[in-house]
C-alpha cells in the first residue's frame, strides 16, 4: 500500500541530492499555465459574461450572477447544524486569539543623534481570498484566510468558492455559512483560475468585483497557475500544491497514531503526500500492518487514500538515527510536520523547514487543521525551506520612514559621496552636495 526508501547504513548527501531521493508529487504548475493564460485574458476583456461562461463549462451551472446575495448568507446561517456552527465558531476564536497576538506595532530606531528610521505596517487594501470546492467543502479555509487579514486590518475582504450544481450556483452552504459568522459579505460563486482573475483585474456591472492588492487561499493546480499568471501584478501567499504529512517517529510512537495520522492527510486527494520517516523497523513494518485495516474503515478509499499511499509522493523513509530522520525531514521540509519520538518537544525545536510542527501524541496534523489556533494556509512542495505560512504579517507590509536632521546629513555625506562615486553613481552623491557647501574632508 506504500513504498519504503531505505536510507541506513551509507552517509547521507547533502542539500538537493537528499531531496532528490524524497517522495514528491508531480505537481506541473507551468504545464497548466499555458492553459489558465487563455482563461484569465478573456476575464479581462469579458469580465462577469466570461465568469458565468466558465461557470457553465467546468462547474455545470447556469449563473444569473457571480455575486451572492446577502440573503443567501443569512440563510445559510440560520440553516447551519448547531453542532458544526459551535464547532467552526471555537476555530474562530481561536484562530483569533494566535492571530490577534501577531499584530505589528511601529518602531523607531535612533541610529544617530538627529537620524532615525521608523518601520511602519500597514495593512493591504483589498484582499481576495479563496475557498475550494470540488471533492470536499473547507469552512475551515474560510476561517484560516479571513482571520488573519482581519486582523491585519485589511478594510477590503472579499471570498470567491466555486459554484455548486447541488446548491442551485451557490457556493456550499457550509462556505456561506463560514462568512456570515466572519461578517465577509462580499462573496462570489466563482472557481478556479477564473476567481483570480477576478480579482486580478475586477469586474464591471452591479455586481461587479472591484480589483484586489492580493489573493491569497488554497486551490487545486489551475489556481496555483493562475496565481503565477498574476505574480507582479497582486500579491500572492504561495502557489499551493497537494496536501503533505510528514511524521518523524522512533519506537516510542504508536502504530496506531501514525498511521491513522498518515491516512487523515492521504484522504484530501489522489495526490496528497503521507511520509513516515523512523529508525525503527518495528515501527515501520506495525505502520504498514495497521494500514490495512485502518483504511479498509474509512471513506474515500478508492478514489483518494489507496492511490494517495501508494503514490510516488509518498513512502516510509528508514534512516539510522533520529539525527539523520531530522536531516531528512529538512531536506523535505514538509507543510505538516508531525513529531513523535522520546523528548519530541527537544527534536521538534531542532528542525529548520517545516510549514508547521505538530510535537508529541497528542498534536495531530489534523488539530492544526480545524482547532488549534494556527493557520492551516501551509508552504507545500519543499517550499517550507523559504516560505512561511498564512499569518497577519501577510497582510502587512512595512514601510520604513526616514527622518535625519541638516547636521546628521551633513555628518554621513562624505560617505555616501565615496559610495556614491565607487558605485559611478556621482548624481547621487551631488543630490547631497547640493545641500552643502561640501568639501573633501580632511582625514
Amino acid at each position: 500500500m506504500i513504498s519504503r526508501i531505505d536510507l541506513r547504513g551509507t552517509a547521507l548527501p547533502e542539500g538537493g541530492a537528499l531531496r532528490d531521493l524524497l517522495p514528491r508529487a508531480e505537481f506541473d504548475v507551468e504545464a497548466a499555465l499555458e492553459k489558465v493564460r487563455p482563461i484569465c485574458e478573456d476575464v479581462r476583456h469579458r469580465g462577469t459574461a466570461a465568469l458565468i461562461e466558465y461557470a457553465e463549462k467546468f462547474d455545470g451551472v447556469r449563473l444569473e450572477r457571480v455575486r451572492v446575495p446577502a440573503e443567501a448568507l443569512k440563510d445559510a446561517l440560520e440553516h447551519l447544524d448547531p453542532q458544526v456552527r459551535a464547532a467552526l465558531e471555537e476555530s474562530i476564536r481561536r484562530a483569533r486569539t494566535v492571530h490577534r497576538a501577531q499584530r505589528r506595532t511601529a518602531h523607531t530606531t535612533q541610529v544617530v543623534p538627529g537620524g532615525s528610521v521608523t518601520e511602519k505596517w500597514v495593512p493591504v487594501g483589498r484582499v481576495g481570498l479563496y475557498a475550494p470546492g470540488g471533492r470536499s467543502v473547507y469552512p475551515s479555509s474560510v476561517i484560516m484566510n479571513v482571520v488573519p487579514a482581519q486582523e491585519a486590518g485589511v478594510g477590503s475582504i472579499a471570498l470567491a468558492s466555486p459554484p455548486q450544481a447541488d446548491f442551485g450556483g451557490l457556493p456550499h452552504p457550509t462556505i456561506l455559512a463560514a462568512c456570515a459568522l466572519l461578517g465577509v459579505d462580499e462573496v462570489y460563486a466563482v472557481g478556479g483560475a477564473q476567481a483570480v482573475a477576478m480579482f486580478a483585474y475586477g469586474t464591471e456591472g452591479p455586481d461587479g468585483c472591484a480589483p484586489a492588492n492580493m489573493v491569497t487561499g488554497p486551490g487545486n493546480v489551475w489556481v496555483a497557475a493562475a496565481k503565477r499568471y498574476f505574480t507582479g501584478r497582486i500579491g500572492i501567499d504561495t502557489e499551493a500544491g497537494p496536501t503533505e504529512i510528514a511524521v518523524l517517529a522512533d519506537d516510542t510512537a504508536d502504530p496506531v497514531h501514525v498511521a491513522a495520522d498518515l491516512i487523515s492527510q492521504a484522504e484530501h486527494d489522489p495526490l496528497a503526500a503521507a511520509v513516515l520517516v523512523t529508525d525503527s523497523l518495528a515501527l515501520a513494518e506495525a505502520v504498514e500492518k495497521e494500514l490495512e485495516p485502518q483504511v479498509a474503515a474509512t471513506k474515500h478509499i478508492e478514489d483518494r487514500i489507496k492511490p494517495a499511499l501508494a503514490g510516488r509522493q509518498s513512502a516510509i523513509v528508514l534512516v539510522g538515527s533520529i539525527e539523520d530522520g531530522l536531516k531528512v525531514v529538512d531536506a523535505y521540509g514538509a507543510e505538516h510536520l508531525e513529531i513523535q519520538t522520546a523528548d519530541a518537544a527537544a527534536v521538534a525545536d531542532r528542525v529548520t523547514n517545516a510549514g508547521a510542527i505538530f510535537v508529541g501524541p497528542w498534536a495531530p496534523v489534523s488539530l492544526g487543521d480545524y482547532c488549534a489556533g494556527s493557520n492551516h494556509v501551509l508552504p507545500t512542495g519543499g517550499c517550507a525551506c523559504h516560505s512561511s505560512g498564512l499569518s497577519v504579517q501577510s497582510f502587512l507590509r512595512g514601510i520604513h520612514i526616514v527622518d535625519y536632521t541638516r547636521d546628521a546629513l551633513a555628518e554621513v555625506t562624505h560617505h555616501v559621496v565615496t559610495l556614491a562615486e565607487a558605485e559611478d553613481l556621482p548624481a547621487h552623491g551631488a543630490a547631497l552636495k547640493a545641500r552643502f557647501d561640501w568639501k573633501v574632508p580632511q582625514q
